[in-house]
């Protein structure tokens, strides 16, 4: 489903010319969203009415400075009371981006924030592995202790303090 919402926005946006706007756009209110449990909370709860979505998600939107496409895609969202789907659907618009620009899209989810230059070093090291430019998208799970993990598209390099230790454990029962 998420994925008929973001290809119908990414072609309206592209037949508009406004690819890039959009993006940000849907960039913003992924960190909004991101930054406000509150907001995250609220878009995933299937509690509040339509229109009580629709209002707060407006002042949300405006407040932001939102464009107006992306603003009356978000409402047809809100109508067809898919909200929760949200950040589903603008993970889907940013790798129709990222083939868009002939980049390879991968989710890094590490134990602590990474850095700026932690990002481009494991941009590079991506880049020379898989010979193309990569869209790293982030995230943090205090519980991988370490390490990082990354996906990219059907492969996943798994390289967590987590896994190693169970790794560990598991042939310890071997030996054991």
């Amino acid at each position: 489903m998420a994925g008929r919402y973001a290809v119908a926005l990414f072609e309206l946006a592209e037949a508009g010319g406004s690819l890039e706007q959009v993006e940000s756009d849907l960039s913003t209110l992924v960190s909004m969203i991101g930054s406000s449990s509150d907001l995250d909370r609220f878009i995933r709860s299937p509690l509040f009415k339509s229109d009580e979505q629709l209002r707060a998600m407006n002042a949300v939107m405006k407040r932001a400075g939102l464009g107006d496409l992306t603003q009356n895609f978000i409402g047809v969202v809100i109508k067809n009371r898919r909200l929760f789907a949200l950040p589903s659907m603008v993970k889907v618009f940013g790798a129709l981006m990222a083939r868009r620009r002939g980049e390879i899209s991968a989710d890094v989810l590490s134990a602590h924030p990474l850095s700026d230059s932690q990002v481009t070093e494991l941009k590079e090291a991506l880049k020379a592995s898989m010979g193309k430019d990569v869209a790293i998208t982030t995230s943090v799970d205090a519980g991988l202790l370490g390490g990082l993990i990354v996906k990219m598209g059907s492969r996943m390099i798994d390289a967590s303090l987590r896994t190693k230790l169970n790794k560990l454990k598991f042939a310890m029962k071997e030996a054991g």
